[in-house]
């Protein structure tokens, strides 16, 4: 009997790209290998795709201050009084109905864009039984296997939570709780002045609950210029942020009625409740990465080539938060698209050299570029441009008091090196100076070019003409009609004669002396 020829038209795996996670870069990477022509499979462990950044990160968060700034009226707080509030009452469900609304939104959203490019996806607990074999946990303890010729790992990251924190999911939360409270707490103690404990402790004094923020280092967000930081610092203590920075924690008591956090410098903090928001690890623990031949660092992320993000292994890939820095939906949705294209070995256009990051802190920040002190350390001559939004005429019409923008600039080229902003609309304003910075553009633009006016963009004219105003003048640009005065000719023997020392020196005393 003779054997059944091989179906040579069979594809040798059931996918080209397998994703696993729905994150921001899972979910453009997805969509970009989908448009490619190519088979791609979405799998999440939970049927509501759009992962940690729609459910409990990125977007939940945003939606939480813009919904706290508009019921507070902190925006208009300097013209009718810090009293002043569009909704006397304020409670959880105030926050948690628009926060639902917009969550729907997206998740709808991101359905529709998988179908609409036949990108299919499968809910259920994913990890691996060979290289290029999936198993899936799905509904009712059932289980299927997939394969793949390639893979993206875009897992994302969880919230750290160690052993001596008494979580207790009501009074002592982690980020990830944390947008189910039930009410809102009269106090909050903010453990972990990272991004996030930073965002939550801003935007919850703005609500007039009384926060202490505390950070065992004795700074934060080392990443951002430190001249941003110190006027972010002053903002926040005036908005009634109690800052402990250099406090380590001893002891976390959940006393009932009351959360108690003991100090190793002796002093005790008493809250309501309590966010603990000091780190983040990487979702990969159940991966069974050994089966592919992969490992992770000791917070569970991956290493990759951060041009392609390949993994060791080249048929895996990695992106998103569980690679590590800078940890940005931003970044992540760039690195799902270059990442698919490497994958299906199509050339794509490579991510620009300078990102923004935003931080939506009540005030904002942003920052793109490189800091004052990154430029000290390279030894870069440097000028600083500064201007206050308040010096802008749409600042004193939206009543801004506080907002800041700085610009560095290079002395020998005059290209823009970074620039940092403080207040209202930074995560917007920022995106001038990305496109200035990555087409090496220099501060001339800023003085050359019109702003409309009245708007807050108007700061870059004003900070770039600070610098200008202070850096050497192009040969173009100086002034022709100042003339060096002109060389006294050479006396010949006799002038001077019976007229004494005076006469000699009459040329060089001014006509007009100055004032004393």
């Amino acid at each position: 009997m003779s054997e059944t020829p091989a179906d040579t038209n069979r594809p040798a795996y059931d996918y080209d790209l397998i994703v696993i996670g729905s994150g921001p870069s899972g979910r453009t990477a997805a969509i970009q290998a989908a448009k490619l022509h190519r088979r791609v499979l979405v799998i999440d462990r939970k049927d509501r795709f759009g992962g940690v950044s729609v459910h409990t990160g990125t977007v939940p968060s945003k939606t939480l201050r813009e919904t706290v700034l508009n019921l507070t009226g902190w925006r208009e707080r300097s013209f009718y009084g810090r009293s002043y509030r569009v909704k006397d009452q304020i409670k959880a469900e105030d926050l948690k109905g628009r926060l639902h609304m917009t969550l729907d939104y997206e998740v709808d959203v991101l359905e529709h864009q998988f179908n609409r490019n036949h990108v299919e996806t499968l809910a259920g607990l994913a990890h691996f039984v060979g290289p290029n074999e999936l198993e899936v946990d799905i509904e009712a303890g059932d289980t299927t296997r997939v394969t793949g010729e390639k893979f993206l790992i875009a897992t994302g990251t969880r919230t750290y939570r160690p052993d001596y924190v008494p979580f207790n999911g009501t009074t002592i939360l982690d980020g990830d709780e944390f947008l189910e409270m039930a009410e809102i707490p009269r106090s909050l103690i903010v453990v972990g002045a990272g991004v996030i404990g930073v965002e939550y402790a801003t935007m919850f004094s703005a609500l007039d609950v009384r926060v202490t923020l505390i950070e065992p280092r004795e700074t934060f967000l080392d990443f951002i210029d430190r001249g941003i930081i110190q006027e972010f610092t002053h903002q926040i203590l005036e908005n009634g942020v109690d800052l402990r920075l250099g406090s380590a924690i001893d002891n976390i008591e959940d006393a009932g009625s009351h959360i108690e956090v003991s100090l190793a410098n002796g002093r005790h903090v008493r809250g309501d409740m309590l966010l603990f928001a000091a780190g983040r690890m990487g979702n990969t623990e159940k991966l069974n990465l050994k089966a592919v031949g992969l490992e992770t660092d000791h917070r569970g992320r991956l290493e990759v080539d951060r041009k392609s993000y390949q993994t060791k292994v080249p048929h895996v890939y990695a992106t998103g938060d569980v690679i590590g820095h800078p940890s940005l939906a931003s970044t992540a949705l760039q690195q799902g698209r270059v990442a698919a294209c490497h994958a299906v070995d199509v050339p794509t256009v490579p991510e620009s050299p300078w990102f923004p990051y935003g931080i939506y802190s009540v005030p904002e920040m942003s920052t793109c570029g490189m800091s004052e002190e990154e430029l000290k350390e390279r030894g870069v001559p440097y000028e600083v441009g500064v201007a206050r939004f308040r010096e802008t005429s749409r600042g004193h019409i939206m009543g801004l008091e506080h907002g800041m923008l700085k610009m560095l600039f290079s002395i020998k080229t005059r290209r823009v090196l970074g620039v940092q902003i403080v207040g209202e609309g930074a995560t917007e304003l920022i995106h001038i100076a990305q496109a200035v910075l990555n087409l090496k553009g220099t501060v001339d633009y800023f003085v050359q070019n019109t702003f409309n006016y009245p708007t807050l963009a108007e700061a870059y004219k004003i900070a770039g003409l600070d610098a200008f105003n202070r850096m050497p003048i192009p040969d173009e640009y100086k002034d022709k009609k100042v003339t060096k005065p002109k060389k006294a000719p050479a006396k010949k023997a006799g002038d001077d004669a019976g007229k004494g020392k005076a006469a000699g020196w009459a040329r060089f005393i001014p006509t007009r002396m100055p004032a004393r």
